[in-house]
């Protein structure tokens, strides 16, 4: 139904925005398709301008940022999209835009899409963990290579690798590399190389070409087979920026296939340079070892003890014989003192013997009990007495002592009994006997003579 207005009776301009936004809502959701032109992010907001992709026309897109992100991989400028949208017009402003309820990639978007779903759900099965990636032989005994046929990936990796290492061997498999069959011919040249003897290592190569092109190596029946694997698997798909999923399965990722051959085969001028260096820093170690021991030897073989073994021992006989001697003089020395003490005391010993008083001519009476007669009160007339002398001994019988002389006392004028020469004659022997014992020790200065010492006792030591 059209507005009837004239200049003469116009209609305000909130009543035709108010109109148009009456219009706009009964338009209700709708699926809008456009390539974003423009993107921009502002807190919790993403504003976008989709682009018709044939007339040069364009709409502004407001969303969450919800939205937007819940698309995989995000959108960039550039892609095509399919917005499901609510058209909305601000009356107040006079300005149209679309609130976008979801978002979808098409064409090349929806395919990253289904390819990063694929790549979460390899991921998640653990086809991806670095722990499962095997280490590369050194020097691979036969290269199994898959590529197309007659490729320039093929004439690149076999001529890089005969230049590194001329002795390479290469078993080659070549299969279709882009298209429908191209994934399942891949998995058998796979399986193929796999399974074959001396065969070290696989290339996966070929050269760089669009998405679509490469979507085989991204088949998950390809990534599956390449896990399965019990060889080491090369990815050497495209350029660097190409990444296929067989890149993430893979043991090693070489951005291109000459890359490849290079991280396969190593470089023999480098192994030589290499082995030089290794054979120089050895003998150096080797040279430096031999020197220090060398001189260890020298400095060892230069002491007194080794240079001069019998110097040594002389000097250390030297010293036996300084300490043999002087052990000698002092247990001489102490020996001879021993001695001295020894004939000191024998010879004081012998002073203090009643045998020596004895043989001074003194004697010992005694009782016929064997004791010692101190007095001349202690022997009654007729008792018989005992004389001991130094070498024998005579009995007597006393008699009664004179009246005019006390016990003790001789008359004057009158001679000692005969019996005291008597005594005195049998007691020469023994003098000698004595001056014999006495002779090869020097006598200590002879004491005044003391009486004969009292006790049975001491007489009976001079028997």
């Amino acid at each position: 139904m059209a507005l009837e207005t004239s200049a003469e009776a116009p209609v305000p301009v909130r009543t035709v925005l108010q109109l148009v936004g009456g219009w706009v809502s009964r338009l209700g959701r709708i699926w809008v398709d456009g390539e974003i032109a423009e993107l921009a992010r502002r807190g919790g907001t993403v504003f976008l301008t989709l682009r018709d992709p044939v007339a040069a026309v364009s709409v502004r897109v407001v969303c969450t940022r919800a939205v937007f992100d819940a698309v995989a991989p995000p959108p960039a400028e550039g892609a095509r999209v399919v917005v499901h949208a609510k058209p909305d017009f601000n009356a107040t402003r006079g300005s149209f835009a679309l609130t976008a309820l979801a978002i979808r990639p098409v064409g090349i978007g929806e395919l990253l899409a289904r390819l990063e779903q694929l790549r979460h759900k390899l991921a998640a099965e653990g086809l991806f963990r670095p722990e499962r990636k095997r280490r590369l032989p050194f020097l691979p005994r036969v290269i199994g290579l898959i590529c197309g046929r007659d490729s320039a990936a093929q004439r690149d990796v076999q001529r890089i690798a005969a230049r590194r290492w001329p002795a390479v061997r290469f078993r080659v498999e070549q299969t279709a590399v882009q298209g429908p069959y191209a994934a399942g011919e891949v998995i058998d040249a796979v399986n193929r190389l796999d399974g074959a003897p001396g065969v070290d290592v696989i290339i996966i190569a070929r050269g760089g070409g669009s998405l679509e092109d490469l979507l085989p190596f991204s088949d998950e029946s390809l990534i599956r087979a390449v896990a399965a694997c019990r060889t080491p698997v090369v990815s050497a798909i495209g350029h660097e920026q190409d990444t296929p999923l067989l890149d993430h399965v893979a043991d090693l990722r070489a951005a291109t296939p000459t890359d490849a051959a290079k991280r396969v085969v190593p470089d023999v001028t480098e192994q030589l340079s290499l082995i030089a260096g290794l054979r120089d820093r050895a003998r150096r170690c080797v040279s430096g070892r031999i020197e220090r021991e060398t001189s260890w030897l020298a400095a060892v073989t230069s002491r007194p003890a080794i240079a001069n073994p019998v110097r040594e021992v002389e000097r250390h006989q030297e010293q036996v014989a300084a300490l043999t001697e002087r052990a000698r003089r002092c247990l001489g020395a102490a020996l001879t003192r021993a001695g001295d003490d020894v004939a000191h005391t024998r010879a004081r010993l012998l002073a203090l013997s009643p045998a020596s008083t004895l043989q001074r001519g003194y004697a010992i009476v005694q009782h016929a009990d064997d004791g010692v007669v101190r007095s001349a009160a202690d022997v009654a007339p007729g008792e018989s007495l005992t004389v001991r002398f130094a070498a024998d001994q005579l009995a007597v019988t006393a008699g009664p002592p004179p009246a005019d002389q006390a016990p003790g006392k001789r008359a004057p004028g009158t001679k000692p009994p005969a019996r005291r020469a008597t005594a005195q004659r049998e007691r020469a022997p023994a003098k000698q006997a004595a001056a014999k014992q006495a002779a090869g020790t020097e006598a200590p200065p002879r004491r005044p003579a003391t009486p004969a010492p009292d006790g049975p006792g001491r007489g009976r030591s001079a028997d």
